[in-house]
């Protein structure tokens, strides 16, 4: 294969995270990291306990609050761990003993979530994508609800199955989302829910911090058996410094809200999402050599997936755009096929490249 030649050499990190940095935002963190803000020493080593580190605390809740117009009646919880962890903190935190909840199984992380909840209460699967493989959601004027469920639970994104759920229900139980990969891609309706939880690799930073967004009333005091560092109460209350909180991944959640604030917001990441997730799909759905079987209706827009029509060239594929600096591109290893994650900080040309590498790649195997 020719090889696509780029004046200017350029990579492109399609991985599905931790994902790709604006430029700007890492070369902030360089230049920062030695001194942060003239304390004469890096944020690395800054005390969590120090009028300098709570203010950072603050200023990074208020520009979450500002970009989600979250309601004042809603805590900003910025905790230990991923979404995983999170699995098994909901049914703990949310629940009365014996409760149950309900929860949408819509792919591999909703089936992942799902596992774990059923090791602490009674889960009710609401309705399944499974039937059709994981390629269309469910409707929700066909989900089986309960009235006495605790909950209900969606995955608003699925990363590895490329579906994205357009749009949240009004419930009367309360909504929770795991909403770690389409996280600030769009404007929300956080009213609906009673609790919003997303790791920061995605659209927010690096590994390491989960931010979690719970309604006043669904905060309790911990009940038996669970540490008083995995209760939201327990969290809210200490301002999320009950116990030593991930202090780089927090500075680095404060820089990248603010890089989304200073690009037009909420509005203005969703529209580039469409712009280049249509890009991409455009060029998949008239190739004789991609595919994508997601239903159109149910698409993501952050995580297009892909097969090849010959499997064997699945490999080759991976490697070449590698080599053309189209980083990340293996779909997840539970689901095969190719992916291209297109979160807040890659750039139209990012797609436009890989769009040109896989005509390219088709010339010369298609």
């Amino acid at each position: 294969m020719a090889f696509i030649s780029f004046e200017q050499p350029e990579r492109y990190n399609f991985a599905a995270g931790p994902a790709m940095l604006p430029a700007e935002v890492l070369e902030q963190i360089r230049e920062e990291l030695p001194d942060w803000r003239d304390t004469g020493h890096s944020l690395l080593e800054e005390p969590f306990t120090s009028p300098a580190f709570k203010q950072l605390m603050a200023e990074t809740e208020q520009e979450l609050r500002s970009l989600l117009a979250i309601p004042r009646h809603y805590r900003v919880l910025f905790l230990h761990g991923g979404a995983s962890a999170q699995f098994g903190l909901l049914p703990l935190n949310l629940l009365q003993p014996g409760q149950s909840a309900d929860y949408l199984e819509s792919g591999h992380w909703a089936r992942k979530a799902i596992a774990e909840a059923r090791r602490h209460a009674p889960v009710n699967v609401i309705a399944s994508g499974a039937e059709q493989d994981f390629t269309a959601l469910p409707s929700s004027e066909y989900w089986c609800l309960d009235p006495d469920a605790g909950y209900c639970h969606i995955t608003s994104n699925e990363t590895g199955n490329g579906l994205q759920l357009p749009d949240f229900p009004e419930l009367p139980v309360p909504l929770v989302a795991d909403m770690t990969s389409d996280f600030l891609t769009r404007p929300l309706p956080v009213e609906r829910f009673g609790l919003i939880y997303a790791s920061t690799q995605k659209n927010l930073g690096v590994a390491g911090l989960c931010v979690v967004i719970v309604r006043d009333d669904l905060l309790r005091a911990p009940p038996r058996g669970l540490p008083a560092a995995f209760s939201y109460a327990v969290q809210a209350k200490q301002q999320s410094r009950f116990n030593t909180p991930p202090t780089f991944a927090l500075y680095v959640a404060g820089l990248m809200l603010r890089w989304i604030a200073r690009r037009g917001g909420l509005p203005a990441m969703a529209e580039m999402a469409d712009a280049r997730s249509r890009q991409l799909y455009r060029y998949i759905d008239s190739s004789g050599l991609y595919l994508c079987r997601q239903t159109h209706a149910h698409r993501s827009m952050i995580n297009v997936c892909f097969q090849l029509a010959d499997d064997r060239l699945l490999e080759r594929f991976i490697a070449q755009a590698a080599n053309a600096g189209l980083a990340n591109l293996q779909g997840h290893s539970a689901v095969g096929g190719a992916r291209a994650s297109l979160y807040n900080a890659m750039p139209a040309l990012g797609v436009a490249r890989l769009v040109e590498f896989m005509k390219e790649f088709e010339h010369d195997h298609g």
